[in-house]
Parts: structure tokens; sequence; C-alpha cells
């Protein structure tokens, strides 16, 4: 799994302090983001290929077919490079595609066909400095930090006799 991190240095920093937090702690933050600047974000891919969107779709439905238990740890399993089915199939798509995925997710939790936030779910306050540096930056550095954020997760897509 390849992916190409930003050189800049600020960008650099917050994917690695977003990284750091615990993974329950990672998700409400992503969560937190797409609800504050979900509109902005959209499918933060106007240079999307054609075929991105149906590929985002194809795995949104499989992990809306899915208990909401299930789901959570799928999520889980994502940011900890877990190595399994949907993991293999998130890891071998576009940095992109995994953008637009992420946003399907945070759809799909607004209208429950994925696993909700839980009520009133307060960030700690190191993940709320976070989102306040995030929310400073432009549009173009967003996207950058969210590319290097989801880039990486997922895990190694097997070939031949592997899968």
């Amino acid at each position: 799994m390849t992916y190409t991190q930003t050189n800049d240095p600020t960008i650099r920093e917050y994917v690695q302090s977003f990284q750091n937090l615990p993974v329950d702690e990672q998700l409400a933050l992503f969560w937190f983001i797409y609800t504050e600047m979900g509109d902005s974000i959209t499918p933060a891919a106007p240079e999307a290929s054609t075929v991105s969107p149906n590929i985002a779709e194809g795995l949104f439905n499989q992990v809306k077919e899915l208990s909401h238990e299930e789901q959570l740890q799928l999520q889980r399993d994502l940011i900890n490079n877990a190595d399994n089915r949907y993991t293999r199939e998130y890891g071998s798509m576009s940095d992109t595609t995994k953008l637009l995925f992420w946003y399907r997710l945070a759809q799909g939790m607004e209208n429950a066909t994925i696993v909700p936030m839980p009520p009133n779910y307060q960030l700690s306050s190191q993940a709320d400095e976070l989102f306040n540096k995030i929310k400073e930056l432009d549009f173009g550095q967003q996207i950058t930090l969210f590319r290097d954020y989801v880039s990486p997760m997922g895990a190694e897509p097997k070939t031949g006799a592997e899968v």
C-alpha cells in the first residue's frame, strides 16, 4: 500500500497528532470534522475519477449491511490496519476514493444506517484542541490533512493465491 504524504510540516504534525489519539477518539474527531465542515469537504474530490464514487459506494453498501457493532469494529480495524476482507478492499482504493468512503460513512451516521455517535459525546481536550487547529487551516490544507490521515489506513490487498 503506497501513499504520498505532503511535505507541509504543519499538516504532518496535525496528522501525527490525529493518529496519536486513541482509536475511538480519532473516529469521534473525524465525525466532528464532518459535522462542522461536511458541506465543504463533500466529495473532497473535484478531481475524483468517475470510478471513485462507484468503488466507495460499493464498500459502503457492504458496510451498511453489517450490524452497528460490526460497523464500529470495521472503522476501528481501518485505523488499526487490521487485515480482513473489508480493510484490504479499502487498502486497494485511491486516496480520493478513501476520502469519499469516509464521507459516505459520515452521511450514513447522520441517518443511522451506520452506527451513530453517542448522544452528547464530548471530545477530549486534546482532540478538541486539534479540531480547532484544523478549522483554522485553509480548504486545500484541510483536504491534504484528511487525505494524509485516511491514506495509510486499511490493509495491503492480497495478490493471486493469497486471496
